[in-house]
């Protein structure tokens, strides 16, 4: 990236760490440059105008400059819109930031995911139940489209023939789409493959695929969940762990 400022940038902050006794370490996802890492110089201080805004799933436009690997927070300016998720909803939340802080490389540019981000943002702030599930299904394919690790969903992966409508298939970490067997605990009809595909493919991929998800979450979900852990390298995702620790008590 180049030394200049860089100016009014939509962003939101994935994770942030104690820098100093004043500043921290922000990581940032933007919808131009990607995920980036910035320092908030004295964000800490009571005083600091960084203190009230620097918090997860809150819309920002930035301004930032340098040219190491950790840059420099000049301004931040909260654009409003919703209040902060509170409960399974901020729960939810910190499951999106850690898929994009495990799965994109720092400087990636992923304008369109960005925009996905933002709306299941704004879904977990006001939604509840079904169609905040639906979302996060919808973000987890778009996000495995994104980054090149979600195989085509209307053929077999090994032999690339077609999926046929009345067969089911599983997706699975090493062996992308293929034929079910009887000891697969969730599977899909070849039928309900091919509707993910087409709304993958459609110019409003968000709103279509969220659709199709809604009719197919409970066998949908557990698929999505090994391919990410497949990907992350990890058998359980931090995020997922803290759920299953609060529903224990």
């Amino acid at each position: 990236m180049a030394t200049k400022r860089i100016a009014d940038e939509p962003a939101y902050v994935l994770h942030r760490y104690d820098w100093s006794e004043s500043s921290l370490i922000l990581e940032v996802f933007t919808r131009h440059y990607g995920r980036i890492a910035l320092v908030a110089k004295g964000a800490k201080r009571p005083s600091s105008s960084f203190r009230p805004i620097l918090l997860p799933m809150q819309p920002l436009h930035v301004a930032f400059g340098g040219d190491a690997e950790i840059r420099t927070l000049k301004s931040a300016e909260w654009q409003g819109g919703h209040v902060m998720p509170t409960g399974d909803a901020l729960l939810s939340g910190y499951y999106l930031n850690e898929l994009l802080m495990t799965l994109l490389a720092r400087d990636d540019p992923h304008a369109e995911l960005f925009d996905i981000y933002a709306r299941v943002v704004q879904i977990i702030a006001s939604e509840h139940g079904e169609v905040l599930q639906a979302a996060l299904r919808t973000y987890e394919l778009l996000l495995l489209r994104e980054i090149g690790f979600l195989p085509q969903l209307n053929v077999q992966t090994m032999t690339l023939a077609p999926v046929e409508p009345d067969v089911h298939y599983v997706l699975v970490p090493e062996g992308g789409l293929r034929q079910a067997h009887a000891d697969d605990r969730a599977s899909l009809s070849g039928v309900q493959w091919m509707r993910l595909h087409d709304a993958l493919q459609d110019n409003a991929p968000f709103t279509t695929t969220l659709r199709a998800c809604a009719e197919l979450m409970s066998d949908l979900k557990p698929q999505l969940r090994a391919l990410l852990h497949y990907h992350c390298g990890v058998k359980t995702l931090r995020t997922r762990q803290m759920m299953i620790d609060i529903q224990a008590l």
